[in-house]
C-alpha cells in the first residue's frame, strides 16, 4: 500500500499549465524538496513512513517535513 499523495507536479491544470511554472529553477525550494526526498524517514524515527497493509494510507511524511520551511 502506498501513502496518500497530492496532485502530480507535471499535471496540467488550467492556471498555471504546471505547478513547476510557479518555482523557478534555482529557487531555494527545490534544493528542501530534493533533500527530504533523499532522507530516510523510517531510519529517522518515523513511525508512518512505511505503510500498513491495511486500513487507509496516511500522507506522506516527507510531505510534512517538506512544509516545515
Amino acid at each position: 500500500m502506498n501513502h496518500r499523495t497530492g496532485l502530480d507536479r507535471s499535471q496540467t491544470l488550467l492556471f498555471p499549465e504546471r505547478l513547476e511554472d510557479y518555482v523557478a529553477a534555482e529557487n531555494p525550494v527545490r534544493f528542501l524538496d530534493a533533500f527530504v526526498a533523499s532522507l530516510d524517514l523510517h531510519a529517522l524515527g518515523f513511525a508512518k513512513a512505511r505503510c500498513a497493509d491495511t486500513g487507509r494510507p496516511p500522507y506522506d511524511p516527507a510531505a510534512f517535513i517538506a512544509n516545515l520551511r
